[in-house]
């Protein structure tokens, strides 16, 4: 199940915040769990299991690494969390990245006989995984106290806002949300408008821009134009940033509505003026997890250049292959390690004495050609598609089709470069602050957007999530 979807709006939705507020707030955590589970098993039950498992290890290192610590036996402390460590990433590893493995094993002369498993993937595994190691680690690094209410620790792993596809919530930033927090009818309110604007990004602008996409995606290579694989591809950098802050956006309105504050996941990256600002403003949560317990933990950049170099190296190998078991996110996590180096050794500081428009330009450009490593999984289909942009074995420069596209979606495409800036946001914060009448617009706007996205969702039978099986 996914927010943008009619059984989560209309059904799931409605029962879940009328069993959450009927019962008393003690046993609020309860019922997030219980609803959690059934948000987590709606399509895959059987994974429910390996949560609960998932929250039941973690649990109870986390209060073994507490008791050590009071104890003063660091070095116990030290074996449980290695321990816990190595279950969760052995679990991500086997359902992850085991055919990955396999398949590439099977090369090697000898090895051609191991079998491949085609597990399916559990959904959000990466993103829970995450979130319960971040638990353990805090409690170790007495950064946050051990969770000693099962539910409320189950709660905070199996939380339905952002348990497929985050923001990836570290236990430190809501343990005391965990015990008590703010229920109110203004932040409920906040909660809902963040959640409708997160679902017009993902339902209305980031499914249309993927069908755009699909379409320039599927012709075939010798019948491409220079212009028609370039409007794809951006049509794609939409649809990407759209889908998955919109989620975002969704998840971080949902938690308002039941009391939680989730941290920004993203902060129109977009607009960025170079490599290492886009990384700065995209998944943040990510980038986050990755500095906090992989990044600082080797070093930093309190050490040697090599080492740092290094560091950065472990970071972006890992961000990429954390996105998925192909080589193709392996390179795109490589080809973002190479220009943030190129950027940190020299072109940082050119970019910051350079017009903001050619800083800008630079960035997209390069955030372009990262997408489209990104996107084809087959390293062969995507460099024909990269050729096409540059004019190998394509038909000519544009065609009618191409002229057509553009002016048809000429007023689409300017809605989705003006959202991708933090202007509107600016405009409807001083409108509604300023007059009265903006704000009963806006509520009525925002009852007209609800509407419009599920007559979207009902006559329109696409509406995939592209981090869904991250």
């Amino acid at each position: 199940m996914v927010f943008s979807s009619l059984e989560f709006l209309l059904l799931y939705l409605t029962v879940t915040l009328l069993l959450y507020f009927i019962v008393p707030f003690k046993a609020r955590n309860i019922v997030l769990l219980a609803v959690s589970l059934i948000f987590y098993g709606w399509g895959e039950p059987i994974y429910m299991f390996l949560m609960v498992f998932t929250i039941i290890v973690d649990y109870i290192f986390g209060l073994l690494v507490e008791n050590n610590l009071k104890k003063q036996n660091k070095k116990s402390a030290k074996l449980c969390l290695i321990l816990a460590v190595v279950i969760n990433l052995a679990i991500l590893g086997f359902f992850k990245y085991y055919d990955f493995f396999v398949t590439n094993l099977r090369l090697i002369p000898g090895l051609s006989g191991l079998p491949l498993l085609g597990l399916e993937l559990p959904i959000g595994i990466s993103f829970y995984t995450f979130q319960a190691l971040s638990y353990v680690i805090d409690v170790y690094r007495l950064d946050t106290r051990a969770q000693h209410n099962i539910a409320a620790f189950g709660a905070y792993v199996t939380l339905y806002p952002q348990l497929i596809a985050g923001p990836i919530v570290r236990y430190k930033d809501v343990d005391d949300q965990l015990t008590e927090r703010e229920h109110s009818i203004p932040l409920f309110a906040e909660g809902t408008r963040t959640f409708i604007a997160g679902m017009c990004k993902k339902v209305l602008f980031a499914n249309t821009a993927g069908q755009l996409w699909e379409y320039f995606r599927d012709i075939p290579a010798d019948e491409r134009t220079v212009v028609g694989a370039w409007i794809g591809m951006i049509c794609y950098s939409f649809q990407i940033y759209f889908d998955f802050s919109g989620y975002s956006d969704m998840a971080i309105g949902l938690g308002k509505m039941i009391g939680f504050r989730f941290l920004e996941n993203f902060n129109y990256p977009y607009i960025s003026k170079s490599i290492t600002e886009f990384w700065r403003r995209w998944h943040i949560s990510l980038g986050t997890w990755f500095r906090e317990y992989v990044y600082i933990p080797l070093g930093g950049n309190r050490c040697s250049k090599l080492i740092n170099i290094r560091n950065i190296f472990v970071v972006w190998f890992l961000t990429g292959f954390w996105h998925g078991a192909s080589w193709n996110y392996i390179l795109w996590g490589l080809y973002y390690f190479a220009l943030l180096m190129i950027e940190k050794l020299f072109l940082l500081k050119l970019l910051e004495r350079a017009p903001v428009v050619v800083s800008r330009i630079y960035t997209l450009f390069f955030v372009l050609f990262g997408w489209l490593l990104f996107v084809f999984e087959d390293l062969s289909a995507g460099m024909v598609y990269l050729g096409s942009m540059f004019g190998v074995g394509v038909v000519g420069f544009a065609n009618g089709l191409d002229v057509y596209n553009l002016v048809r979606n000429l007023v689409f495409f300017a809605i989705l470069v003006l959202a991708s800036t933090p202007l509107p946001k600016k405009l409807y914060y001083r409108l509604t602050e300023k007059y009265a009448a903006a704000r009963g617009i806006a509520a009525v706007g925002s009852i007209a957007a609800t509407l419009v996205c599920i007559a979207y969702l009902v006559d329109s039978s696409y509406n995939p999530f592209l981090y869904f099986r991250f």
